[in-house]
């Protein structure tokens, strides 16, 4: 699998990567983790941040017009 000689693409994760929403709160629940040898049941508090933070986010992780790359492949299409 692979890309067309001559066709446009840009990189997603590169350009998109700029913002990390819940990086803090990811990083607070596995220190926990790590600190009570992988025992969740005292991380509760956490957890439930994080869960929130992760909730908070799935309501705008995507744009309904579709990916930039599928936008750029229909123009490349038209130009042809």
């Amino acid at each position: 699998m692979g890309r067309k000689a001559g066709s446009l693409h840009i990189n997603p994760k590169k350009f998109g990567s700029l913002s990390k929403p819940c990086m803090k709160e990811t990083i607070n629940f596995l220190n926990c983790l790590a600190l009570n040898h992988n025992n969740d049941e005292k991380c509760v508090r956490q957890k439930e941040l994080l869960s929130a933070c992760t909730d908070a986010q799935t309501s705008k992780s995507r744009k309904p017009w579709g990916s930039i790359n599928y936008h750029l492949q229909r123009l490349n299409r038209g130009r042809k």
